[in-house]
């Protein structure tokens, strides 16, 4: 433990630079740093994202959909790089004025829609397309139950443990050790429902996975934080038989490498604008410039 104590002030101020990775992207104040606008390809819808976790939600959707023959759900998506700030663009703010990926805009409707934070995105397309959710009463209900259950979970284990773990400029015993007890008792929530379930919201697969895989699925398969061995994540056993079979989907692949800045070249498909792009534009085949 630190032999620092922090005494809070009586009025807090915001003094840069705070330190850790990502600390540019936060700032007390809401609203556009600079005029930039978006840019528009050819098809119906326009995301504007990047693949962390919560950008793969959408691009996994999106895959999922057109691999079911939507054709409505062809997209362009924009690589929003949040440590450049791409986010506080003027352009950006109009569509999610959180300034948070990912973004999205419905060209298909007049006037155009925009539809912000991930959950609200996965629900607006479930009901677009008549994909992914239930029509049962009963089994809707439980669909959407586990979709806010992720959407009010996640930051706990992003912002929380995440943070704390891998990301701040020191590590301190006390927010790890926090976050990490709350990690596991998420993941042992998702244990006890997958224990009784195949998928979360039920027999199907539905949004509800779509939501929590890339956050629980990865992080038990390995891929957030470097942190399954420090959280025994092979514990979570039904979480990692649901999180395996959902990796092993072709359009789960897909969705994760849109938009993706990090790993292994062949990974990385900066931005999608057409199908064929998987096989043509990730950045083994385009440079790491690319």
């Amino acid at each position: 433990m630190s032999d620092h104590v922090y005494v809070p002030p009586r009025v807090w101020k915001w003094e840069q630079p705070s330190g850790g990775t990502f600390a540019s992207i936060n700032r007390p104040v809401a609203g556009p740093t600079h005029d930039k606008a978006l840019p528009v390809g050819k098809h119906p819808l326009q995301l504007y994202s990047m693949g962390t976790p919560n950008g793969v939600k959408v691009t996994v959707m999106l895959e999922e959909l057109l691999a079911l023959g939507h054709g409505g759900a062809e997209y362009d998506a924009w690589l929003i790089r949040i440590g450049d700030g791409d986010q506080f663009g003027s352009g950006f703010v109009e569509v999610n004025p959180n300034s948070k990926i990912p973004a999205l805009m419905d060209r298909s409707v007049s006037p155009p829609q925009r539809v912000f934070e991930s959950g609200a995105i996965l629900l607006y397309l479930a009901e677009k397309f008549g994909e992914f959710l239930p029509d049962g009463h009963a089994e809707r209900t439980e669909t959407l139950s586990w979709l806010f259950w992720q959407m009010g979970s996640a930051p706990y284990l992003g912002g929380g443990f995440g943070h704390f773990y891998a990301y701040a400029p020191e590590k301190l015993e006390y927010p790890i050790n926090r976050f990490a007890m709350e990690a596991k008792r998420q993941l042992d929530v998702l244990d006890r429902r997958l224990a009784e379930s195949r998928y979360l919201g039920g027999d199907i697969y539905t949004i509800a996975d779509i939501a929590n895989w890339p956050w629980y699925g990865q992080l038990v398969l390995g891929r957030l934080y470097d942190a399954g061995e420090f959280l025994q994540v092979q514990e979570y056993r039904h979480v990692l038989r649901w999180a395996q079979e959902i990796d092993s989907r072709p359009a789960v692949q897909r969705g994760r490498m849109v938009n993706r800045t990090f790993g292994e070249p062949e990974m990385q498909l900066h931005e999608r604008h057409d199908a064929g792009d998987f096989e043509t534009r990730t950045q083994d085949r385009l440079g790491s410039e690319g």
